[in-house]
């Protein structure tokens, strides 16, 4: 390799931009395909009067997607339980008690499963409770270009895979 120099090895800019950018992609594909959900956002958040059903009947939950409660920390809480408990809105052996006190409380959809969320304190029994069909993420695309010359063709294609909801 004689008169080659180490400057000449060396990425312009605008390609180590591209790179980096490409780099960053990589990494966060997973995290940005994740969800946060407002549960009965636009229909008053989690409080009696929501219908629960229709709020998430049009949605697909991922795992690794979160749901965000927003209530009266006052009055109303949030319990995870079994589907009996949910039917008949027992909340006197919840699986979890996401609760905080803050009338603000996240909850990471990390299984894939049904969860089955009330209010206690007789809410439950207004129709404050939700069951969330949890499913893995479905498969990326079929054939994602191996090798590309085009740095926007390798851009487009992780930007089709961002998810935005709410």
């Amino acid at each position: 390799m004689e008169g080659l120099s180490l400057r000449s090895r060396r990425i312009g800019w605008p390609m180590a931009a591209v790179v980096l950018t490409a780099a960053v992609l990589l990494v966060m594909l997973p995290q940005v395909s994740s969800i946060r959900y407002i549960v009965g956002s636009n229909m008053g958040g989690w409080a009696p009067n929501v219908n629960f059903t229709i709020w998430a009947q049009d949605k697909h939950f991922y795992n690794g997607d979160w749901l965000y409660f927003v209530y009266d920390r006052n009055q109303m809480n949030v319990l995870e339980v079994n589907k009996t408990d949910f039917d008949s809105c027992n909340s006197d052996h919840p699986l979890q008690n996401w609760t905080t006190g803050a009338g603000r409380d996240v909850v990471p959809l990390n299984i894939t499963k049904t969860y089955y969320f009330i209010s206690g304190k007789g809410f439950c029994y207004g129709g404050v409770k939700v069951a969330i069909h949890v499913e893995n993420l479905p498969p990326p695309p079929a054939s994602l270009p191996q090798k590309s010359d085009s740095p926007s063709l390798l851009l487009s294609t992780f930007r089709g895979q961002i998810k935005h909801g709410g």
